[in-house]
């Protein structure tokens, strides 16, 4: 069954698992300890004044952040870096100044509570995953106690799969707007 879930958390990010977290950013302070159980930074911005401005940040690789000449500069943090080491961190360039107070809130992604069928407890999925849940346990157990049906049990699986993570995003529409006056002069 964790497997399972395992399997499911690297698949994509599961709506289910995704939380916002918000801490205080302190003056001269870049890099902060995240949770370990957090797998993956989706949205990240910085709430400052009153009433309260967002700015979203932008997320840099370890190869971006390590081409700073000056990590140490402060400033209002504009990127992070998002480590993802055993116990993962946030590193913010420019590191935080004193034109705070600065609020950190980022939408994360966290690891899958394993599961525990102790005393009738459910594992952690939503109800329209229940029957991919099913079919891929099924299949796990079928490589083990009937190899022969493990091809027929994969593909119930994968089609499972597919219909509870289509049904497992934001259901919101995009417009693009296209604004061409200043190309034609």
């Amino acid at each position: 069954a964790n497997l399972t879930l395992v399997e499911w958390s690297n698949l994509t990010p599961n709506l289910w698992e995704i939380g916002l977290t918000s801490t205080a950013l302190v003056q001269g302070t870049a890099t902060y300890t995240v949770n370990a159980n957090i797998v993956m930074v989706l949205d990240l911005y910085i709430s400052t004044g009153s009433p309260a401005t967002d700015r979203i940040l932008l997320p840099v690789s370890r190869t971006d952040y390590a081409s700073y000449p000056n990590k140490t500069q402060q400033g209002y943090p504009n990127v992070y870096w998002f480590n993802r080491l055993t116990t993962p961190t946030l590193t913010f360039w420019p590191v935080p100044d004193g034109g705070g107070p600065y609020t950190l809130n980022y939408y994360a992604v966290r690891q899958t509570q394993d599961a525990e069928f102790i005393n009738g407890q459910n594992v952690e999925i939503p109800y329209r995953h229940l029957d991919a849940f099913v079919a891929a346990l099924a299949w796990r157990l079928s490589q083990i106690y009937q190899p022969g049906a493990a091809g027929e049990m994969m593909k119930l699986s994968e089609r499972a799969w597919q219909i509870a993570s289509t049904q497992d995003v934001e259901n919101i529409g995009i417009n693009i707007y296209p604004i061409l006056s200043g190309y034609y002069r």
